[in-house]
């Protein structure tokens, strides 16, 4: 799905800002036909952000169910004969869309874009009605999962993962254009030969058969053009896109009408890059590269997971400042913003989709049981299953086009030791390869499915680990955790002989507790765990990656063992570094 964009042939307006809000805690609102007026009450909410924690409002923030947007949206009468798209960047987690009284478009998946064409059913030069219901129940058919209990104070949602539910209209939303013979679809690889490069393009088109396409390079100077619907193009002396130099070309295509007249025009930044396994290698343009970094959530104070480039930018300094050249987008895609600047910026991208949580031996990221299993007709199930594949297809098609996205992973922590894990596992490598063979695919495997005994490991091109060696098992124990820690890694090393990345590791420090002898929950003991898994991956060959967990504390659901959400982070909430930012900066800056 093509990103909007304005030039001479298209036309975008944001309609970010203050909507109109209600909380629909008697489910009347589609009965009442709510969206055929304005809604009740005089609540407004940002777009974008999460509702929950805006309102300061208990009845808000733990509102299981519907809620319902409306603003007024200006078509411009310029826009007459162009064909007219409303467009939604996320909307979490289920999402019906009316314009005026028509139901125009709706969607499952909290964290994809999704539109729908309103060409005829917009009034040019005057205000439009947009009314959007936004539902953040999870059920055991939904990516992610979860249930939703009846209790004698009403429902409250259940769900197998350790970040809070943030719901609502996450991420931005437009109105755009194009012509009526319009571009729908590009698709582009890339490759190095020597010292060249080439581009393999694929345009998909409303109709028409006729295109060209010119490659320019950061400079503007054309380098390279071609003709058609796909082709080659090659690049002599290329530039490549580079970890730590988002290096950029900008792909120009071109759609032609019956006279060879242009009648749409759409261009996206292309990074001339490639991405390669070689036994416990990870490749970069053919050479070995080592992942520093993080798992991330997109997770604030107030707006939960509402997109805020300032924010984004931020995040990203920090990552300069501390020495990180990636990240993990843990566990969810991220805003598509967030992969433009790492395109921009040299920052690599393992890619991950909303799939956390189907495993039922684990309880909001504490080890405990269930009496279920991860894998049934009543839980995650086949309906599940094409929910995933569908979750993966709309990740691929969305950011298949970036140079920072340099793994997919599929999942994260599923049960992965069971026959029924590699049942359901294997039709969804299958289906993710075949959207994208040029990437390497993988899944975050959990410490209940080691080396050996994992079903699923065998279709990954890579191994990512997240193990709490010292902290949820040998807590306080460094030395005991140490030589666990190095006996597993050896034992995938030696079982699997692929890469190997750490993608989580870490333990809990609450900002400003010290003791003079290192304890669990202070400073120093998450600075004393971290150095310890390094003395650990640099003893290691196959070890290619490092990403702590994680980047900054971030909110979860309540319980006993979450005192305001979870402090694993080297940053605090709102970006203060504790120790172990220092730690990781000296570490990760060492070889400069």
């Amino acid at each position: 799905m093509l990103r909007p964009l304005t030039n001479a042939f298209r036309d975008r307006r944001a309609l970010d800002g203050l909507w109109r809000f209600a909380v629909d805690a008697e489910g009347v609102g589609r009965d009442q036909q709510w969206w055929r007026g304005a809604l009740p009450g005089k609540a407004e909410m940002p777009v974008p952000a999460s509702y929950n924690d805006v309102p300061a409002d208990a009845a808000v923030r733990d509102h299981v169910g519907e809620v319902w947007y409306q603003t007024s949206a200006h078509v411009p009468a310029t826009w007459s004969g162009q064909r007219i798209v409303l467009r939604f960047d996320a909307a979490a987690h289920r999402a019906t869309v009316w314009v005026d009284d028509q139901q125009v478009v709706s969607h499952v998946g909290g964290y994809t874009p999704f539109e729908a064409d309103v060409t005829g059913l917009v009034r040019l030069g005057e205000l439009n009605r947009v009314t959007v219901v936004v539902d953040n129940r999870l059920d055991w058919d939904s990516i992610p999962p979860g249930y939703v209990e009846d209790t004698p104070d009403g429902p409250r949602q259940r769900y197998h993962h350790d970040f809070f539910n943030y719901a609502g209209l996450h991420r931005t939303v437009s109105l755009y254009t194009t012509p009526a013979a319009h571009i729908t679809d590009v698709t582009v690889t890339t490759d190095l030969d020597g010292s060249a490069g080439t581009v393999d393009y694929a345009v998909r088109a409303s109709e028409g058969e006729r295109a060209r396409v010119a490659l320019h390079d950061a400079a503007g100077t054309e380098v390279a053009r071609g003709e058609g619907l796909s082709g080659r193009l090659r690049v002599e002396d290329v530039h490549p896109w580079r970890p730590g130099e988002g290096y950029l070309h900008e792909l120009r295509v071109e759609l032609l009408g019956a006279a060879g007249e242009v009648v749409d025009r759409y261009s996206l930044n292309v990074g001339v890059r490639t991405v390669a396994i070689d036994g416990t290698d990870f490749l970069i343009n053919g050479e070995p590269f080592y992942f520093t970094g993080f798992g991330m959530h997109e997770d604030h104070v107030v707006r939960g997971k509402g997109h805020d480039d300032a924010s984004m930018v931020h995040d990203f300094a920090l990552l300069e400042w501390i020495g990180a050249n990636s990240l993990r987008t843990s566990h969810y895609p991220y805003a598509e913003e967030v992969l433009d600047y790492a395109d921009r910026h040299g920052v690599l991208v393992i890619d991950e989709t909303a799939a956390v949580g189907l495993n039922l031996g684990i309880g909001g990221g504490i080890i405990s049981s269930s009496e279920q299993e991860t894998y049934s007709d009543e839980t995650v199930s086949a309906r599940t299953q094409e929910a995933h594949r569908q979750a993966i297809r709309e990740l691929v098609e969305r950011d298949k086009n970036h140079p920072s996205v340099v793994l997919w992973s599929i999942a994260n922590e599923p049960e992965s030791h069971t026959d029924a894990a590699h049942d359901y596992f294997e039709p969804l490598f299958a289906e993710a390869r075949a959207l994208d063979p040029s990437r390497p695919v993988g899944f975050v495997n959990v410490m209940f499915a080691p080396a050996g005994k994992c079903q699923v490991a065998e279709f990954s091109d890579v191994v990512m680990i997240n193990r709490y060696y010292g902290w949820y098992v040998q807590a306080g124990d460094l030395a005991a955790a140490e030589r666990a820690l190095e006996a597993e890694l050896n034992e995938w090393a030696r079982c699997e002989g692929k890469p190997i990345i750490m993608t989580e590791y870490g333990a809990d420090a609450q900002a400003g507790l010290h003791s003079a002898v290192s304890q669990p929950w202070t400073e120093e003991y998450q600075v004393e765990l971290l150095e310890m898994y390094h003395r650990v991956f640099d003893r290691v060959e196959a070890v290619v990656g490092e990403q702590v967990w994680n980047f900054a504390d971030f909110a979860t659901s309540a319980g006993f063992a979450r005192v305001d959400g979870n402090k694993k982070g080297v940053f605090t909430r709102d970006r203060r570094p504790k120790a172990a930012a220092f730690s990781l900066k000296r570490r990760w800056h060492a070889g400069e």
